[in-house]
């Protein structure tokens, strides 16, 4: 029988019996889902990468100690590990990822520059932090917009596909989401200049 046919319960045993081949076919076979899942999350590629990684460095290390028990429910439970790293990622960093999104322009960009003082790196990501907070006290369906908006560069036209509603929809949202978010910084008195 060929591999690209057996169940994923099946090989996940055969991984755990020894057989190393079975999770680089578990790894092909799902690696678009939660990759895309992951990038919808921190909508950068280098992070969605990273986390990707990890969560199969995870999946290897409970497989080796014996202690996997989502029979048949593999696809799920990567989900889960994918989605508690992504949750981790943004505790650890509190701030919104950092992009170099090749010398294109993004609102939220922190150059890296070294002649930054620590002063000054202190307070960017002060407002980094401000404006996810901002970003985070949104309805869903605004942040979903400004998100890919900021962060993902992505024009209203992608945007609109993505979301499926009209492109006029979609610059409502995001004129909303702005509206909102000046009268959150009013109603909070942030500054978020520096």
């Amino acid at each position: 029988m060929r591999k690209e046919l057996i169940s994923d319960a099946t090989l996940v045993s055969s991984y755990i019996k020894g057989d190393e081949s079975s999770l680089e076919i578990l790894i092909k076979r799902h690696k678009q889902r939660i990759y895309s899942f992951i990038y919808s999350k921190v909508y950068d590629r280098d992070v969605a990468e990273d986390i990707f990684q990890d969560a199969f460095i995870k999946v290897i290390k409970t497989l080796k100690k014996g202690t996997y028990n989502e029979e048949g429910k593999f696809l799920p439970w990567v989900m889960r590990i994918s989605h508690n790293l992504i949750i981790d990622y943004f505790r650890k960093s509190n701030r919104m990822p950092k992009f170099d999104n090749g010398g294109e322009f993004s609102i939220f960009s922190v150059l890296s520059d070294n002649s930054l003082n620590a002063e000054k790196a202190l307070i960017k990501d002060q407002v980094e932090t401000d404006v996810r907070r901002l970003i985070d006290e949104l309805p869903e369906d605004q942040k979903e917009v400004i998100l890919m908006r900021m962060y993902n560069d992505m024009s209203f036209k992608e945007i609109s596909e993505r979301t499926g509603v009209s492109i006029n929809t979609a610059l409502g949202r995001m004129r909303y989401a702005l509206i909102n978010m000046r009268k959150i910084i009013d109603k909070h008195n942030i500054i978020l200049t520096n």
